[in-house]
């Protein structure tokens, strides 16, 4: 059987039932060894539970190996050159809780949420806060009265934006991220960025862009993307427009993400065919144990993530990103044309692959 490079998009985990047609897809993929990834920017559960979660709804064996979610890369800082696995982290999303216990799962050891702060310093949020009962059973004492910050994620969307903007802002503008203290440096004109960030604050990482997403609701509702809008439109009132926030940002259409999707296709790909490959590790670029991908299909239903994505990414090994937009998921064509262009416009997913197949000559 002849053998191609293609990549189905996680558009499957945003919905609440498995799109028509997935689940014989999925298992035409498998047993004609075609290589397949499933790439999305949703999160909040650690990647074996989103695994068997999708495994059981799709009755197909999925397993981590070709699972990419918004966090993900996320353990790439773990031991990395940050070098945060034993530094102080905050982390938020939607349970900011669930989010710690993936990023220890992840490897960082010193995890902290706005709960642990709030319950610690209750007057940091001078307003009943919601769900108070929540925080009490999630927190944890903090390691110290005025931590330390070295890095602030989030992982999914958050739910309490109020709290969580509070926090982040405070960080932002602290001493070297020290809870609790204010940089002499903020606003000061003679310093690069007029002095706001400038002062050892911790880097702010976002899993996801996304303003939209697909739910259950018949219309998109807001994603962690209408959360960053916030936090920066803040941003720009407190510093009066003198500074952009400055944060990273991963996932759909970033190319750390599609970059690291990339090598995670690549060692799949190589365990599909039978191909060394250099153990379970996520595979490096300059692996020359096989040879390239020469065209990946990238099938979603979000223009702005999706499509845009794999328009603008460029492969360090030449692969050919294909962009495939359906029609089950965020984009409507009632909504006017997409605002960046697919190669191919289907109706669903079944239709996607059915697509990619002719391209390459097996239908």
């Amino acid at each position: 059987m002849k053998t191609a490079p293609h990549s189905i998009d996680g558009v499957l985990l945003h919905v609440a039932k498995p799109i028509p047609g997935a689940t014989e897809t999925l298992r035409y993929l498998q047993k004609n060894n075609i290589p397949f990834i499933l790439l999305t920017n949703g999160g909040g559960k650690h990647e074996t539970e989103r695994v068997a979660d999708l495994s059981s709804k799709l009755d197909v064996h999925l397993t981590t190996d070709n699972f990419v979610q918004s966090h993900t890369p996320f353990q790439e800082l773990v031991h990395g050159p940050e070098g945060l696995h034993d530094k102080n982290i905050l982390i938020t999303g939607s349970d900011a809780n669930k989010s710690r216990t993936i990023a220890e799962t992840y490897g960082f050891k010193n995890v902290i949420t706005p709960a642990d702060i709030l319950m610690a310093h209750p007057t940091v949020w001078p307003f009943e806060p919601l769900m108070e009962e929540l925080y009490a059973k999630t927190a944890r004492p903090l390691p110290e009265p005025q931590p330390k910050i070295d890095a602030m994620f989030v992982f999914n969307d958050p739910r309490d934006w109020a709290l969580d903007i509070q926090i982040i802002t405070d960080l932002l503008l602290s001493d070297g991220g020290v809870l609790g203290t204010y940089s002499s440096k903020n606003g000061s004109k003679d310093l690069p960025n007029a002095g706001w960030q400038e002062d050892g604050q911790p880097p702010l990482y976002f899993s996801n862009p996304d303003l939209f997403w697909a739910a259950r609701y018949h219309y998109p509702r807001f994603g962690q993307g209408a959360f960053q809008a916030a936090m920066a439109g803040i941003w720009s009132e407190i510093t009066g427009g003198q500074a952009e926030l400055r944060r990273t940002v991963i996932g759909k259409p970033y190319k750390q993400t599609y970059r690291y999707a990339e090598r995670v296709l690549n060692a799949h790909r190589a365990r599909v065919l039978g191909i060394k490959s250099g153990g379970d590790k996520v595979q490096d670029d300059d692996d020359s144990s096989m040879p390239p991908l020469s065209r990946v299909y990238m099938v979603g239903d979000n223009p702005e993530s999706d499509i845009r994505g794999a328009n603008d990414y460029e492969s360090p090994v030449g692969t050919d990103w294909t962009s495939v937009l359906v029609r089950t998921g965020v984009w409507s064509a009632e909504r006017g044309p997409p605002a960046h262009e697919p190669r191919a416009v289907v109706d669903d997913v079944a239709g996607a692959v059915d697509w990619a197949l002719k391209q390459e000559g097996w239908r």
